[in-house]
């Protein structure tokens, strides 16, 4: 009898198509996607009526004065100089690039379910490579990170007319915008890879994944800003694919070899 042969494209577009029907098919994901459509609505708003608010510390006697965006655009990122993207202030802090933490959280339990669930095992068991599910779950997990992104911009637009913001552009145009958020859906990539590798550390203790990926994504944090600016060119872009891919790989290796050299329980 001749069995046919289980090739690598095959057994990945198999695994593709379960990664994916199962993400979209729970519920967490479009939570998330939904959370990350409103957040920059409810950010925009609040931030807009605060503009100008002074806060007094009794203790200093110190006033603050709130600023608010200045431009729908501030949310999304800044121009590329050293003073904007190395900002601390709310603007700086409260924008897209939160995403980016957000993100770890859809990997993390993603993989963690596997695990408890006992789905992981008898997927390695059966039929599947341990490579095959590290770059199943780097795609998979890449495209529902750049759905967030494209949420939030949605939100941002819808959330700017609603507070009543301007859409002026300053030292950047549509072009530069658009580019800007391209290579924010290819930085995901980068995150995604370290996120899956703490995930396949940590297995089906989620509050140990979670850990592992906020603290090594704050060292990425700040660079954010420098690496997807809002005038951003096609260096930008592929500067951010390249470091996707590199990362991807070398991440996906180590995933890959803690898989085989670690207990699946």
């Amino acid at each position: 009898m001749n069995f046919p042969h289980n090739r690598f494209g095959k057994r990945l577009k198999t695994m593709l198509k379960v990664d994916f029907r199962r993400m979209f098919t729970m519920p967490l994901f479009y939570i998330m996607v939904g959370a990350c459509l409103v957040m920059p609505i409810l950010i925009l708003v609040m931030t807009t009526m605060m503009d100008g608010t002074v806060s007094v510390n009794p203790q200093t006697g110190v006033e603050t004065v709130v600023e608010g965006f200045d431009n729908v655009w501030q949310i999304i990122g800044s121009a590329s100089t050293a003073e904007s993207t190395m900002s601390m202030d709310m603007t700086a802090m409260c924008n897209i690039n939160l995403l980016y933490f957000i993100v770890s959280a859809l990997v993390c339990v993603f993989v963690a379910q596997d695990f408890r669930s006992g789905y992981a095992k008898n997927l390695f068991t059966v039929r599947a490579k341990k490579s095959d599910y590290v770059i199943s779950k780097t795609a998979v997990c890449f495209v529902g990170g750049a759905a967030m992104i494209l949420a939030f911009f949605g939100g941002a637009m819808l959330g700017g007319s609603i507070a009543g913001l301007p859409y002026t552009m300053e030292g950047f145009s549509a072009t530069t915008i658009a580019a800007c958020v391209l290579s924010k859906m290819l930085l995901v990539g980068v995150f995604v890879a370290l996120y899956l590798m703490w995930s396949i550390i940590a297995k089906q203790r989620l509050w140990l994944s979670l850990v592992g990926s906020m603290m090594t994504g704050m060292f990425l944090f700040m660079m954010i800003p420098m690496l997807t600016p809002l005038d951003a060119t096609a260096v930008h872009i592929l500067g951010c694919l390249a470091g996707s891919l590199l990362l991807g790989l070398g991440l996906g290796a180590i995933s890959n070899q803690i898989l085989k050299k670690t207990s699946l329980v």
